[in-house]
């Protein structure tokens, strides 16, 4: 099994996992009314959706894009303040930390630049779709409770995600770049 394999195996694992646990404790907070099982059963079902929301989003925006995406695009495109940014940031000494939960998709060996750089526009997307998305358990505080949960959970979900958008970002203009001068590679 491949690297890539394994991390997309724990995510499932993950999620089916935590789903396991929602579907027992529901029932068992509705029945006793006990608060710490109404904290478990929230803070389960957070998770729950968290980890469930990342697969659907990848799969759909995948679907939909095919690593296609227009990279010329106003939002795709390197913004003034990047450069500066990313090197305030360090991000060329940490970037290379961060998974890939696909990174065949990136791999030169196995992809031509233009389609490293459309995956990047697509990874770009998914997490910052993740993101808004995170942001969904905090507009359901007044029905379900749970505030802390919701709250810590979203931010979280959005720190966890802001450095995998801003390492496409970086990583993008290099990849142009590389495609414009030497086209047959890309």
């Amino acid at each position: 099994m491949c690297e890539d394999d394994a991390l997309k195996n724990k995510m499932i694992l993950l999620t089916a996992l935590f789903g396991i646990g929602f579907i027992i404790s529901l029932p068992v907070f509705m029945i006793t009314k006990n608060a710490a099982f109404e904290v478990l059963t929230i803070t389960l079902g957070v998770t729950l959706y968290h980890f469930a929301m990342r697969l659907a989003v990848g799969a759909v925006i995948h679907a939909i894009m095919k690593n296609k995406a227009d990279h010329t695009r106003a939002w795709f495109r390197e913004k003034r303040f990047e450069r500066v940014l990313y090197r305030w940031m360090r991000v060329r000494e940490w970037k290379k930390h961060i998974p890939s939960y696909s990174p065949e998709t990136f791999d030169t060996r196995q992809r031509t630049v233009e389609e490293i750089v459309g995956a990047t526009c697509q990874a770009e997307i998914v997490h910052e779709v993740i993101m808004l998305l995170s942001l969904l358990p905090i507009a359901l505080i007044p029905l379900l409770g749970g505030a802390v949960a919701m709250i810590v959970t979203s931010v979280l979900s959005i720190l966890i995600d802001a450095p995998f958008v801003v390492v496409q970002r970086y990583n993008r203009p290099r990849l142009v770049r590389v495609m414009e001068r030497f086209p047959k590679i890309g």
